[in-house]
């Protein structure tokens, strides 16, 4: 094939990519394992790192060519925020959709449960009961519930946001927030730490499997279908190395492809599991690989197929309007200054132009349009294009339509319960009105 034949046009041929032990680092894991990358000409390290610091801070420097990051963080780099790289970054692949959960302690699930039991059968769970929880914490003189997230700049901090506000919890005022990287979740809610918190799998499972936690909704529960993760790499990078790039999305579209045959997923799971990538038993990690959850300790297995999207759906295209909407919740909660042209903010770090010529060159279908509307279906719809493109659900827990040509309107349907765009420090008067938001290394 035309696309296999070009290797010695390669700019570089030895690629050093970082990942953090989660599921969704799969397509990487793939594409190593099942000898993609060489198929393309590349010879492929993957670097496991702690945090997603560490992968902030190597791919700035250029100790990493590219890593599995946060799409976030993705957008914050090189925006002379504190917190992000110094670097711009680009992506043309999304890793998949979906992969998140918030967990709880069981004594903070039980507390809840006595708090609200009716808010705690509805599903979505919302978060009525912990709002009950949290009033009367207050009205005890209780300190603050503490969350975790994995990153400041994360699709998981801004899921923790969006479901604590829709309930009308304010995030800054109400609870605690702080960073810890991803594998140390589970320790850090067992020792009493942290009250809950917001990460990819396998580790809500793990919390579960040792019987110290419960998830109370996952990730697509939250929004349906979506982004994740993304292939990033500096912008400076792939101006040099534009063959390599492309290399590297033609053997990641191959792997997110081979991730989404039912078959596979198992296998997956087996290779993941291994003690170079995530390092915990393949039992574990078959759960949400195979769309098999337990929720609470000694329950049955919930089917929850589209918990982990790797490659349907147009999973792996780089939507401007994703990239949209996540700079809306940095304005949201005041990580980031309004865009002056938020079209261009997001077009300037999401390439759907590079994902189309590497989808064209394997005969792969790529969405002509570089924006959808998010929240109008609930059902699954249909993609127009020159190959259809079947897409699934896209509603929010609280049925909002998020437009991407027009944010600030979006971002006023929430200012009532967000001061960054209020200007409204009376929300709340909890004793800690500051939270801990520094990030791990």
């Amino acid at each position: 094939m035309d696309h296999q034949a070009s290797h010695q046009d390669l700019e570089l041929s030895h690629v050093r990519l970082g990942f953090i032990p989660l599921t969704d680092c799969a397509a990487l894991v793939v594409a190593q394992e099942q000898g993609l990358f060489r198929r393309h000409g590349l010879s492929v390290r993957l670097c496991r790192e702690p945090s997603w610091a560490n992968i902030r801070d190597k791919v700035d420097s250029g100790a990493l060519d590219g890593a599995h990051m946060l799409a976030p963080m993705a957008l914050a780099a090189g925006q002379g925020v504190p917190g992000a790289g110094i670097e711009p970054v680009v992506t043309a692949f999304s890793l998949g959709l979906n992969g998140n959960a918030i967990t709880v302690s069981r004594a903070l699930h039980q507390r809840m449960l006595e708090a609200n039991p009716n808010a705690m059968t509805e599903r979505p769970c919302t978060a009525r009961a912990l709002k009950a929880v949290i009033e009367a914490d207050r009205r005890a003189g209780r300190p603050a519930l503490t969350f975790a997230t994995v990153f400041s700049f994360s699709a998981h901090n801004d899921q923790l946001r969006y479901w604590l506000s829709a309930a009308g919890i304010d995030p800054d005022r109400d609870v605690r927030l702080v960073v810890i990287p991803p594998p140390q979740m589970t320790d850090h809610l067992e020792a009493g730490l942290i009250d809950g918190f917001c990460v990819g799998e396998p580790w809500n499972s793990q919390a579960v499997a040792r019987e110290i936690g419960c998830i109370l909704i996952s990730g697509y529960e939250l929004w349906n279908n979506a982004p994740e993760k993304v292939l990033g790499v500096t912008r400076a990078w792939a101006e040099r190395h534009p063959n390599t790039h492309r290399a590297l999305l033609l053997a990641l579209l191959e792997a997110a492809q081979w991730l989404d045959e039912p078959g596979h997923r198992a296998e997956a799971a087996d290779l993941l599991a291994q003690e170079a990538y995530v390092n915990v038993p393949a039992e574990l990690m078959r759960r949400s690989m195979t769309g098999q959850m337990a929720y609470v300790p000694g329950e049955a297995l919930r089917a929850l197929p589209d918990f982990h999207v790797f490659f349907r759906y147009a999973a792996n295209f780089p939507w401007i309007s994703h990239g949209l909407w996540f700079l809306t919740q940095m304005v949201r909660w005041d990580r980031l200054a309004a865009p002056t042209d938020w079209q261009q903010a997001a077009a300037q770090v999401y390439r759907p132009d590079l994902f189309r010529e590497a989808a064209a060159l394997l005969g792969l279908p790529a969405p002509a349009m570089t924006m959808k509307t998010e929240g109008e279906h609930a059902l699954p719809w249909t993609l127009a294009a020159s190959q259809p493109i079947a897409m699934g659900p896209d509603r929010f827990l609280d049925g909002r339509i998020f437009d991407p040509r027009a944010p600030l309107a979006y971002l006023d349907e929430f200012s009532a319960a967000s001061p960054a765009i209020a200007g409204d420090a009376s929300i709340s008067n909890l004793s800690n009105p500051s939270s801990s938001t520094q990030e791990s290394s």
